[in-house]
């Protein structure tokens, strides 16, 4: 790892693929091929010809043969990754900022950064979820602190193998894997060492593939964090060009397989999705996004609830 200190609690990371490669989950991998997730168990096969031959035989007879394919693409994956080692990165970008709650909204070293909360019942009767819960409230006078990042993979890795339709899809579905990979690997550094709020965390990588750690680091475009417009946000507060990483004037981040959210490290944080919105809602968040509220429900197309 090349580490390049911008600030106090502001760091650029940057990562061979040999050493981000046992942070990938294969899992997601797989399913970009069309293969559910016990084919990606091929992953965790490690030795002899005679070991992947005995896993083959603890699939039914119908599917050896799409099992021996996932082998297949396993083998040629990891050749694409040793090739690529030679003369591809991955960047990663953190800052861990002064922070606190008020209301739905997070202000981040001085900036609004506003967020949107549950609005439909839980089927258990839980509360209605924001991730400024997780952060300390203003009104406690004390701050917080909020993690930001951003990941992306070097961008004459998307241009590898242009001419050859397999190897390039190959390519991407292991870009799209590297730079979740690198984030994993960073968000541990994080966690242990730059933040250093669980330093005696002794985790496996299965464990942290399933998240075992405490706190949690919601990306852009997750449910809990719907609106691709905050990537802006995120850029003011980190500089993401500083990766390579840019945006086009709807949000979205080039290089393609790139990444970029927030890490919280309260230990109740969990993920969630907001779900469905309102018009009321929605003219809440436009208002406190700042931004015109017909702009507001194109990022959001997705969530606000149809008229019925």
């Amino acid at each position: 790892m090349k580490r390049t200190i911008l600030a106090p609690g502001h760091e650029l990371l940057s990562y061979r693929i040999h050493e981000v490669t046992p942070y990938i989950n294969w899992i997601y991998f797989f399913h970009a091929w069309g293969f559910q997730p016990r084919f990606a168990a091929i992953a965790n096969i490690h030795g002899c010809d005679s070991c992947r031959a005995l896993w083959l035989t603890t699939f039914p007879e119908e599917e050896r043969s799409k099992a021996s394919e996932a082998m297949q693409l396993f083998k040629e994956a990891n050749r694409m990754l040793d090739q690529l080692d030679e003369t591809i990165s991955i960047r990663c970008i953190f800052r861990l900022c002064r922070a606190n709650a008020d209301g739905d909204n997070l202000l981040i070293e001085g900036r609004t950064f506003p967020l949107l909360r549950q609005q439909a019942p839980q089927p258990d009767g839980s509360p209605f979820l924001c991730l400024s819960d997780f952060v300390r409230p203003l009104s406690l006078g004390t701050p917080d602190i909020v993690g930001l990042f951003a990941s992306t993979i070097s961008e004459e890795a998307e241009e590898t193998y242009k001419s050859d339709p397999y190897k390039h899809l190959l390519v991407q579905t292991l870009n799209d894997r590297l730079a979740e990979a690198a984030t994993e690997k960073m968000h541990e550094y994080v966690r242990k060492e730059a933040w250093g709020y669980a330093p005696d965390e002794s985790l496996s990588i299965p464990d942290l593939l399933v998240e075992k750690y405490q706190g949690i680091r919601p990306a852009v475009g997750y449910p809990s964090l719907p609106d691709q417009s905050v990537n802006f946000l995120l850029d003011d507060l980190l500089d993401m060009g500083q990766t390579g990483i840019t945006l086009t004037e709807n949000g979205a981040m080039h290089p393609h397989s790139s990444v970029c959210g927030m890490m919280l490290a309260h230990p109740a944080s969990r993920y969630f999705a907001v779900g469905k919105i309102g018009e009321d809602q929605l003219d809440d968040y436009a208002r406190r996004r700042g931004m015109p509220i017909e702009n507001m429900r194109k990022f959001l197309a997705g969530n606000i609830e149809s008229a019925s």
